[in-house]
Formats: structure tokens, sequence, C-alpha cells
């Protein structure tokens, strides 16, 4: 979406559709671009027009950067402090060490994959099991998941970008399982990207893991439709977050704090979500996290009535959603997986489509891509890898649409086939 701003307000991570005033009263011989240069954004910022107009849907809005901004100088400034706090009657998840301290991954993507997909296997088995024992009507015991959680901790703290982009691959059969496995994947790349201690990033994942147990007791008839939902269905389904609280609300299964993820993931900051249209301001943080995380893996995935949204488009466009999200806490989802993450079709400037392969900490705009197709003569050509960040001229200048509709085999550019295979197995 067009949106004008003041150019002054430009920042790193937008698009650029226009600048307002004659082509001579600026430097730029184009005007359409992402702003992925210092130099140019300065550029921008000096070159005497007052006013321009971005695109959204290609590029970071003001109020996701603000939020980057935000999130930065709060952790920078106040390094022994959470970035951000739980209302007063949820529990307040500990302090961490600034992303800064954090340790870069210490393992290859290609090395992770491998084992991430291996952990997507057993979640699967685990999580089909629990869902299982709940239709059935026996107690659960959510500690069996301990050792699984601890396994994508793990795998997300050696190297996040491995199971958050495998965890996105579900048939449409396995998508009620898979979404729990993604979303605890999730859930701790988020925490530990806002600054918290490993035990409480594996308290999100836990969360995210527990998060849609209520889906268990829906009609299968209804989870399952291979269309859109009827006003009566929506509201059966409406009812999944208080029956999952129920599930475990007597006992001492899970903490206080992913009973609430259970209960309030689907409540929104303007105070429209549900099952208690809570506003923003007594919504906790943990809450607010498992809003965003399962969002985002739910309109990324193939579902029984639609095929799932491009990554960088799925970011894109839950940035437009005013009201949805905690801006501070999305603008921190969106550095834990880069404004293009792992998946993404993206176009360059030199008119070649690429997939994005892997992220570059620190620039979140120049990924490491694979180059496998010209538009100029409408034809593949040999993949080849390109790190945007080292010694190239080229860049993104926005996402493509297709995506796997047009490029049937764009997953094999970033994974390798027999990752592929297992995790369809």
């Amino acid at each position: 979406m067009l949106k004008k701003i003041a150019v002054s307000d430009l920042r790193m991570g937008m698009h650029l559709h226009k600048l307002e005033g004659a082509w001579i009263a600026h430097p730029f011989w184009k005007t359409r671009f992402v702003i992925d240069s210092s130099s140019d954004l300065q550029r921008l910022h000096d070159c005497g027009l007052a006013e321009c107009w971005i695109d959204n849907a290609l590029g970071l809005d003001v109020t996701t950067v603000v939020a980057i901004i935000a999130v930065t100088a709060v952790t920078a400034v106040t390094p022994a402090t959470p970035v951000l706090t739980a209302s007063s009657a949820a529990p307040q998840l500990p302090a961490g060490r600034p992303i800064a301290d954090r340790p870069m991954a210490d393992r290859p993507m290609a090395d992770e994959l491998k084992q991430a997909a291996a952990i997507c296997q057993r979640g699967r088995q685990a999580v089909t099991a629990m869902f299982n024992e709940a239709r059935m009507g026996r107690t659960l015991d959510p500690s069996s998941c301990l050792p699984l959680v601890e396994e994508i901790a793990g795998s997300v703290m050696r190297n996040p970008g491995a199971l958050l982009s495998l965890a996105r691959l579900k048939t449409r059969d396995d998508y009620s399982y898979m979404h729990s496995v993604a979303v605890c994947a999730l859930m701790v790349a988020l925490a530990r990207q806002i600054g918290l201690e490993e035990a409480a990033c594996r308290e999100a994942g836990m969360a995210g893991m527990m998060h849609d147990i209520g889906k268990a007791l829906m009609p299968l008839a209804v989870l399952n439709k291979p269309g859109s939902l009827s006003e009566a269905e929506f509201a059966v389904m409406r009812t999944h977050p208080q029956e999952g609280h129920d599930l475990f609300k007597d006992g001492q299964a899970v903490s206080a704090a992913t009973l609430d993820v259970v209960l309030h993931h689907h409540e929104r900051m303007d105070g429209t979500g549900y099952p208690h249209r809570l506003p923003g301001d007594q919504i906790s943080q943990l809450a607010r996290m498992g809003a965003i995380c399962d969002v985002y893996d739910a309109i990324t995935s193939n579902r029984p009535y639609k095929s799932g949204w491009d990554p960088a488009q799925s970011i894109a466009r839950m940035a437009s959603w005013k009201g949805h999200f905690d801006p501070v806490l999305f603008a921190a989802f969106v550095q834990s997986l880069g404004i293009y993450p792992t998946g993404s079709l993206v176009k360059l400037a030199s008119g070649k489509l690429a997939v994005v392969v892997e992220q570059n900490a620190g620039n979140l705009v120049s990924p490491v891509v694979m180059v496998f197709f010209s538009t100029k003569s409408q034809m593949h050509i040999t993949p080849t890898r390109l790190d945007l960040s080292r010694g190239t001229q080229d860049r993104i200048t926005g996402r493509e649409e297709g995506g796997n509709e047009r490029f049937p085999h764009l997953d094999e550019l970033w994974a390798d086939p027999d990752v592929l295979r297992r995790m369809k197995a």
C-alpha cells in the first residue's frame, strides 16, 4: 500500500516509490527501490524535497521502523532490564543479556537443517500423540514435551534460520500438529531476540507448543474443513482458547505463563480479539508474543483451505494490520526472521530473481540469496549463491509474487532436497 511520508522519516528497509518534486530536484535517476545503503539514505535526507511516497507492501512501514529503532534503543540503553514488561496481572519473565551480547549462530545452515528436519519429525509425532490423548479425554502430561522443547530451543540457539524455515513447510494434513512445533520455535527465537535468559526462552517455547491444544477438542469436520468457515463454525473455533485453558486450569501441568498464552494468544492490542477482548495493556508480554508467532506461521503455511503466503509478503501484510500486534515486539520479530525471511522470493536490481537462503545478522535488507532466474530472458539460469552484503552492486528491490506457484522447486534452492524429503515423509 502506498503511503505519503516526510522525506526526513525515510529509513533503511523502506521501499521508496516516488519523490514529490521534479526529477531534476533530486540525485536519483529512478526512485522505486528498497533503501539499503546509508549513503543513499543520506542523499535522500539532503535532497531538499519535503515529501515522498513509500510502498509498505515491498518494504518496511513507518510504524515498523520506529518500533525497530525503539527496541534497539531500549536494549542499548538498559541492557540489564527487560525490553518489554508483562501486565501486572500476568507473570513477568526475567531479564536477560542484551541482543548485542548474544553469540552469533555457531553452526552452518546446511548442517543445522539436517538436525532440524529430524526435530520436526519427532515434533510431529509428539504433538499428534498429545492431541490424540486430549481427544480421548485423558489427562495430559505436557512435561513429556520438555525434551522436545529443549531440542527446539537448542536448534534455534545454534542457527535460528534452519528450524524456523523448515517448520513453515507443512502439508495441509499435518498443519494442526506442525503448527505447534513451528510456534514453539518462533517463540524461542523472539524471546532470544528481546534478550530473555535461556530458561525464559524455553518457557516461551513451551507456551508456543501448548498454545493451540484446545483445537484437539474441536470437531474434525470444522478443524479440517477444505474451505472458509461459516459464522457458526467460526464461533465454534473461537472456543478453542477457553477449551485449552480448561484442560490445564485445575492442575499443575503447565506454568501460569503458559496457561495465559493458551487462553489469550488471539487477543489484539486494539481490544478486538477473543475470547475476552482485552485491551493491549491487559495482555501479557508472552501472550502478545504468542499472537505474533501464531499468525505468522498460520499465514505462511499451507492450510486445508488455502496455500501459504510468501514469508516476505506475510511480514509486509502483518506490518500493515494496525491494532493487531504490539509494535515493539513485532519489530523484534522482524529482526529475528529478517525483512525477507529465508525462503522468500525476491527481485534484484539486476532484473534477476532469487530466493533468500540465509540471513545476515545486522543487515536486514542484504541476506544471502540463491539467484536462479532472469526476468529479462524469462529463463532459468545456473543457480548462484550471492551474499548481498559483500562485494556486489546488486541488491533487493522488492519481493516477487508467485513463489511456489511459479517455481514449484523453489524450496530446493534453499534447503537440501534430502532434508525436504524427510520433512514430507
